[in-house]
């Protein structure tokens, strides 16, 4: 395997998200995309009181043109959308949810975390859709843990496959591009070898430090790296006293114009009038309260 190099190191950096902070290493000044991945959000880890306030409170917005995908390492989350879904998310699971033509959600606290409390983290991602399917029909995908297959790499490192494909291993996702993503653990002093497609753009979150890559550097936790097409593949070596966890994101480049305002994601200023336009008039559907 020929191992890729790193072209950026993104490093987090904090946003105020009303009740809570997230640390968004993408996008940044430097690197506004990295096509087809548009933004990540790392929320957590943070202690939630039981009977208390919920900070994950997100009450019904609207999105479009794009997919936003949660990944849930800790906690509960319950979804809620105007197509009628409505998902439970505990620790370990994912949603994979294609807003298209348009879509309301809200994501809160599941009611019996919200009673008892614990730890929440996780991170949202939102992958771009191509031209042609801007506009298709909205689809939401509750993914279990148990559902997501797992590879095991030898020495204890393993991934679950929640998208793409590893060593013959079909991802629990369906996607309208060629995308893999990987959630992989990494126990003290394991190295994982992946192979990634040539022609996929590919970076790397680490959502906790101490994590060296091929070239001998290593890295704090909070870090994004962004790889160069120069290689088949990556490695990554825990070289912490910890478990160490990164989410391995690779994707075929859409190559489209981006244009985007708030949670529309579109190709021209245009179409973001046409979806302003289109949620007023009521055309994403109406979200009803459980």
């Amino acid at each position: 395997m020929h191992l890729r190099t790193v072209a950026h190191v993104l490093p987090a950096h904090e946003l105020n998200m009303g009740a809570f902070r997230v640390y968004q290493p993408l996008p940044t000044q430097r690197v506004d995309q990295i096509d087809p991945f548009l933004l990540l959000h790392h929320f957590g880890p943070f202690e939630v009181e039981a009977g208390g306030r919920d900070p994950l409170d997100l009450g019904p917005h609207p999105h479009r043109g794009f997919e936003p995908v949660t990944f849930l390492y800790q906690g509960a989350i319950r979804h809620r959308d105007s197509r009628d879904n409505t998902g439970h998310l505990r620790g370990g699971d994912v949603q994979w949810m294609t807003a298209g033509r348009g879509i309301i959600h809200s994501e809160r606290g599941s009611k019996d975390f919200m009673e008892t409390g614990g730890t929440v983290e996780g991170i949202q991602l939102w992958v771009n859709l191509a031209p042609a399917d801007k506009m298709v029909q909205p689809r939401y995908q509750d993914l279990k843990t148990d559902d997501i297959p797992t590879v095991d790499l030898g020495g204890g490192a393993q991934v679950k496959i929640v998208a793409g494909n590893l060593n013959g291993t079909q991802g629990a996702a369906q996607t309208h591009t060629p995308i893999n993503a990987w959630q992989l653990t990494l126990p003290p002093g394991a190295t994982a070898e992946l192979p990634v497609p040539e022609s996929h753009n590919l970076a790397a979150y680490l959502l906790d430090g101490g994590i060296a890559t091929g070239g001998g550097f290593d890295y704090a936790a909070r870090t994004l790296l962004y790889y160069r097409n120069d290689g088949t593949g990556i490695q990554l070596t825990n070289t912490g006293n910890g478990e160490a966890r990164a989410l391995i994101l690779s994707g075929e480049p859409i190559g489209a114009p981006v244009v985007s305002h708030g949670p529309y994601v579109m190709n021209s200023q245009t179409e973001i009038m046409e979806a302003m336009r289109d949620y007023g008039k009521g055309k994403f559907g109406f979200y009803v309260e459980e």
